[in-house]
């Protein structure tokens, strides 16, 4: 019995530590519960960062499942000229190409000079002309014509003088055939050095209408080589790729034809207006010839009359 009291307090010792025991851990149970978010939450970042380092690695795996083709096409693309316009194509060409567009610029040019030049020669040779058509026409006499012609210039002034020289040279030669001869070989002369003369730059038009549109087609060729050299180098047919060196040289092309068609159409119109100018001179001539035979008919009637005195 003596140990009952001691036992039965060890016993209840025992029993309130359980229950401490017990009470501690229902009570920590939602603590810990609560808890294991915040560190599931960690364990979370620490687990997306072999998640990042794999989807990088998925990218990079992507990157490097590129084709060779695809690469250059994106290399090709980031390095295409920003300016389309026919300025920026012409500074982005190859350097024959360029030659092409240069040598094609400056003949259009030279067909505008020439444009420009030759109408005003044309139009004032053509004034003289019938300036002087008309005065040998109101003439009765060579010396007449001769006189109103003094001061002109041009063929017809020419015609008028080469006639009076030769009747001043053939005297009194009793053959009017010869002289008309001698009179119309001169004619014929002088027109064709006016026509000559006149007809001087419309061979440069007739040269750049008729080799521009090929001198263009090489440049084209040029460039179309040049891009599918490209294609044979960065190995895409990419036509964003190949486009910019196609339209280089197609550019070409129309610089050909944007000096060639003026210069046919200048050429035309200067052959029509250069042949009415050589019909206005032709008539000057026959006119004279006219005014020559008059001549030489008075003369033989005034020497018929003194040798019947």
């Amino acid at each position: 019995m003596t140990n009952g009291p001691a036992g039965k307090l060890r016993a209840t010792f025992f029993h309130f530590s359980l229950a401490a025991l017990l009470s501690a851990f229902v009570l920590a149970s939602p603590l810990h519960a609560q808890e294991a978010p915040a560190g599931d939450g960690f364990g979370q970042e620490e687990s997306l960062t072999p998640l990042d380092g794999a989807a990088t690695e998925d990218a990079i795996g992507i990157s490097e499942d590129l084709t060779a083709e695809e690469l250059a096409a994106m290399g090709e693309t980031e390095a295409l000229p920003d300016d389309l316009s026919p300025w920026g194509m012409f500074l982005a060409a190859d350097i024959v190409v360029k030659a092409v567009m240069i040598g094609l610029v400056f003949a259009s040019i030279v067909t505008w000079t020439i444009w420009l030049a030759k109408n005003t020669e044309i139009a004032r040779a053509r004034s003289r002309a019938k300036s002087g058509f008309a005065a040998l026409a109101a003439s009765k006499t060579l010396d007449e014509a001769g006189e109103k012609l003094r001061s002109a210039k041009g063929p017809v002034q020419q015609l008028a003088q080469a006639a009076i020289h030769e009747m001043q040279l053939s005297g009194t030669a009793p053959d009017k055939e010869g002289v008309k001869e001698r009179i119309a070989w001169r004619f014929q002369r002088i027109e064709a050095n006016t026509a000559r003369e006149i007809g001087i730059g419309t061979g440069v038009l007739a040269t750049i209408g008729a080799t521009a549109p090929f001198v263009g087609l090489f440049g084209t060729v040029w460039g179309i080589m040049n891009s599918f050299i490209g294609i044979a180098h960065t190995q895409t047919t990419n036509l964003a790729v190949v486009a910019p060196g196609i339209a280089e040289a197609l550019l070409a092309t129309g610089l050909g034809l944007v000096a060639a068609i003026p210069a046919v159409v200048i050429y035309n119109s200067f052959s029509r207006a250069i042949a009415g100018y050589r019909a206005i001179v032709a008539d000057s001539s026959a006119e004279l010839l006219r005014l020559v035979s008059r001549d030489l008919d008075h003369g033989r009637e005034q020497r018929l009359a003194k040798a019947a005195d």
